[in-house]
């Protein structure tokens, strides 16, 4: 399985490496069964994220054609609802990236960006799965791909995943079949370890929980089962 993690300016750190480690040592304890790499929708090229400028190297170009999966993390910056945000800030085009810049606003300028046609093309590809950590998952709500799906996304989010037609729930992983959300951004590690799992089985991602100290939390949410009734 070879996975691809799509940063773009003003990501959250976190998000991408925390599954990137744990897909990584993944690949070692498979001899390479598992790869991950950084890659953008623009290319290789330095990424600034939203955390005090911290740069990360995007080594490839975000290509689904090349990659079983595509992971999206969510972006760093003030937190804030739409209305809250300034005027001008909201205006401020892609390339006009400032730090400490409101999440919905960071979140919204992916959208000017060659990003969501990429998103759709992996989300077209029946051979491809599309991850997503935290505000990842908004990025692929506003770009209109997550209507009807179950999906997770941060607690402050959830309301737009419903807004935008998607089925929001409050789980920490939930797994819809080829697209796979985690909440918060710690959850970047149980994501990163229940794909893992998909990919290389219980005992391999069980041998990288040992390995970071690491326990999974939370209960991987699917809609399988009985619906249970009021508590």
């Amino acid at each position: 399985m070879h996975v691809q993690i799509a940063l773009f300016d003003g990501f959250d750190p976190l998000d991408a490496v925390a599954p990137y480690e744990v897909l990584y040592a993944g690949g070692m304890a498979t001899d390479g069964a598992v790869s991950v790499e950084l890659a953008s929708a623009q290319g290789p090229r330095e990424v600034v994220s939203g955390t005090g400028g911290l740069v990360l190297r995007a080594t490839a170009a975000l290509d689904p054609g090349r990659a079983d999966m595509i992971l999206v993390p969510g972006a760093s910056g003030r937190v804030g609802e739409p209305g809250e945000v300034p005027e001008e800030e909201a205006a401020a085009g892609a390339g006009e990236w400032q730090r400490d810049a409101f999440v919905p606003v960071l979140l919204g300028r992916t959208l000017t960006t060659e990003l969501p046609a990429l998103l759709k093309q992996a989300m077209d590809d029946p051979d491809v799965t599309v991850a997503a950590v935290c505000g990842g998952s908004l990025v692929l709500a506003m770009a209109g791909l997550l209507e009807g799906r179950h999906a997770t996304t941060h607690h402050l989010g959830l309301d737009l995943l419903d807004a935008t037609g998607a089925h929001a729930v409050r789980a920490r992983v939930v797994d819809d079949g080829d697209l796979i959300t985690g909440a918060g951004v710690t959850s970047g590690l149980d994501l990163g370890l229940y794909l893992l799992e998909r990919a290389a089985g219980p005992r391999v991602a069980h041998a990288v929980e040992e390995l970071f100290a690491y326990e999974r939390r939370g209960t991987v949410w699917r809609a399988e089962g009985a619906v249970p009734g009021t508590l």
